[in-house]
């Protein structure tokens, strides 16, 4: 049975390293144009875009996007799509999945799975990672690992490498250790709409603000979340001129 679901994307003009960047161009297209691409193509009901500037409002109508304009003031992007959902009036029980404007080559299959996670799970909120193989990646802070217990739900987030094979990496730090299996999460997120008003009235936790991970708040608060393995690849988003070039010559070599 096809689930149904909303996507919003969360997207504002200031980016300390990318200013502009939701209208900065993509193979002749501005990234938003892109980002709204993918969602209409992973079957959403609807595809929301939030924002405070009208000038990505324009480019996101164009796109055949919804657009909601939203408060200056939010501090994350969940807190923006909390005020959507509020606005819109979306019904408790609908399906929100958050993803990020900056995601020009995310894979419609990837969005409409972690939709379809949610939906079959009893938690208020879902997520998705991928298999970690590469040893300098599992140590790098900017890469945010995931632990899960037996039934798939998240037991920790950490940009320290976890789970942290001890004597393998006191013999060998390089390299990745036979039979350990090391996940990095990917920053999509579906919840219900009623949880995530929810999760954005709940002040920050202490987890959250020493690992700058906002997701950490639902674990902190109790609440479990949902993971699995993407169907495909996420490509890295969009934060710098490099990465704009790397997505450009992506799209360029045919590649979807």
């Amino acid at each position: 049975m096809t689930t149904e679901f909303v996507v919003a994307i969360p997207t504002r003009m200031a980016s300390t390293r990318l200013p502009g960047k939701p209208l900065r161009e993509i193979a002749g297209r501005p990234m938003i144009a892109h980002v709204i691409e993918r969602a209409l193509h992973a079957g959403a009901r609807e595809v929301v875009v939030a924002t405070d500037d009208e000038r990505i409002a324009e480019v996101a109508r164009r796109a055949c996007a919804q657009v909601c304009m939203t408060r200056t003031d939010h501090v994350s992007g969940t807190d923006r799509l909390a005020e959507v959902a509020t606005r819109l009036r979306w019904p408790d029980e609908l399906i929100v999945v958050n993803l990020q404007g900056d995601e020009p080559l995310a894979p419609p299959r990837g969005i409409s799975a972690v939709a379809q996670l949610l939906a079959q799970s009893a938690t208020p909120m879902a997520t998705l990672c991928t298999v970690l193989r590469d040893a300098e990646e599992l140590h790098s802070p900017a890469c945010v690992k995931i632990v899960l217990d037996a039934a798939g739900h998240a037991l920790y987030f950490s940009r320290a490498p976890i789970p942290f094979a001890r004597d393998a990496f006191a013999a060998n730090p390089a390299s990745l250790p036979e039979g350990v299996e090391f996940l990095r999460h990917i920053g999509i997120y579906a919840y219900r709409a009623g949880f995530l008003r929810a999760f954005a009235a709940l002040p920050p936790g202490r987890l959250e603000i020493i690992e700058s991970l906002e997701q950490l708040r639902a674990l902190e608060a109790g609440h479990a979340i949902a993971v699995a393995v993407s169907p495909e690849p996420f490509p890295a988003g969009v934060d710098t001129e490099a990465d704009l070039q790397r997505v450009e010559a992506w799209l360029q070599n045919g590649q979807r």
